[in-house]
């Protein structure tokens, strides 16, 4: 029998319910018999206590060493001087687009059925730029920016993605009718991609708050949104809504080098330590990742692993094995238990 390549991924437990629903996402990939091996290292709070700051150089040498990551809820303090640990990692490992599927749950009832769609979003220009400044006295100013160069890229990586998971449409949210020149260059460059590259994928353009509202009407007429920083940012945590939160979401995000998948929700402390945390978000998360390495390390055991792992939870929850957040009665230990206990080779 032939022994598994075995993959070294960076793991970051954070803070908060971090370390609980990370060590649960752990055990069951375990489980599923995923050929992963971990490193750990911190970053967020849990790196501040050790003396280190709130992104230690280590953790980004690590990460763009083995080129994969997953990472758990990180605070980030707020006070002046500490940037988020989101943006110091999507910036300088250049992780230029982030992916969050959106689909519905069997037995999670939410207000809408049969949700299936991607959010990918720029995730290195617009206004998280960092560009401010004082013009005067009680007057300050963001910049928005964009380039023709990450335009392009996020364009095609999307056309990319589509075609590669086999999705009929693309539609681009913007407000290119007030800000012409910025979303006027993200839509120009998509339409450019669309044209010259992948005709084959349906491009559709929508003003962001027709799109939003398009959106709570009837999230199945969306397949891929592709759209800037900004919009990505508020317009998937608004679609994780329609189907029930940011605790069944994943999240990812991705490079030419290095790709990091994460929980999008945060770290909760008020909840640490209780047991009550809910792992499905970080464990989806790691079916991204598993998926991943499958894809570009041409490794089918990762794809195999994956699949027991979300075949497990999905069955789980739709037998009513469920936290609380999810309407359920189970704590982290149980809810992991319930999807290992449904794990099938």
């Amino acid at each position: 029998m032939t022994t598994p390549t075995m993959h070294r991924v960076v793991v970051i437990p954070g803070d908060g319910i971090g370390p609980e629903v990370t060590d649960a996402v752990r055990r069951i990939l375990t489980a599923a018999k995923a050929p992963i091996t971990w490193e750990a290292h911190q970053a967020g709070v849990a790196a501040l206590a050790q003396g280190n700051d709130v992104m230690p150089q280590s953790t980004l040498d690590a990460i763009a060493h083995h080129k994969i990551a997953l990472k758990g809820p990180c605070t980030t303090p707020v006070g002046k001087g500490f940037s988020s640990i989101n943006v110091q990692l999507r910036k300088r490992l250049n992780l230029y687009a982030a992916v969050r599927p959106v689909r519905s749950l069997p037995g999670l009832p939410t207000r809408f059925e049969n949700v299936d769609l991607v959010i990918i979003r720029e995730n290195t220009e617009g206004l998280y730029s960092g560009v401010e400044n004082e013009v005067t006295p009680g007057v300050v100013m963001s910049m928005k920016v964009a380039s023709e160069q990450a335009c392009m890229r996020i364009a095609r990586w999307a056309f990319r993605y589509a075609t590669h998971r086999r999705r009929r449409k693309i539609t681009v949210f913007h407000k290119a009718n007030i800000m012409k020149m910025t979303d006027g260059l993200f839509m120009r460059c998509a339409q450019q991609i669309h044209e010259n590259e992948y005709p084959n994928i349906e491009l559709q353009s929508l003003i962001i708050d027709a799109g939003c509202m398009k959106l709570v009407q009837d999230p199945t007429q969306f397949d891929i949104l592709l759209m800037e920083n900004l919009y990505g940012d508020v317009v998937s945590d608004l679609c994780a809504g329609l189907v029930g939160g940011l605790g069944v979401v994943p999240g990812a995000n991705i490079g030419e080098e290095a790709a990091v998948f994460e929980a999008v929700h945060g770290s909760a402390p008020d909840i640490a330590g209780k047991g009550i945390a809910n792992p499905l978000a970080l464990l989806m998360s790691s079916v991204m990742m598993l998926n991943h390495l499958a894809d570009t390390r041409h490794d089918d055991t990762c794809r195999k692993a994956a699949a027991r792992v979300r075949d497990a939870y999905n069955l789980a929850i739709s037998q009513g094995a469920k936290t609380r957040d999810m309407g359920g009665e189970l704590g982290t230990e149980a809810f992991t238990q319930a999807i290992i206990d449904r794990m099938v080779d």
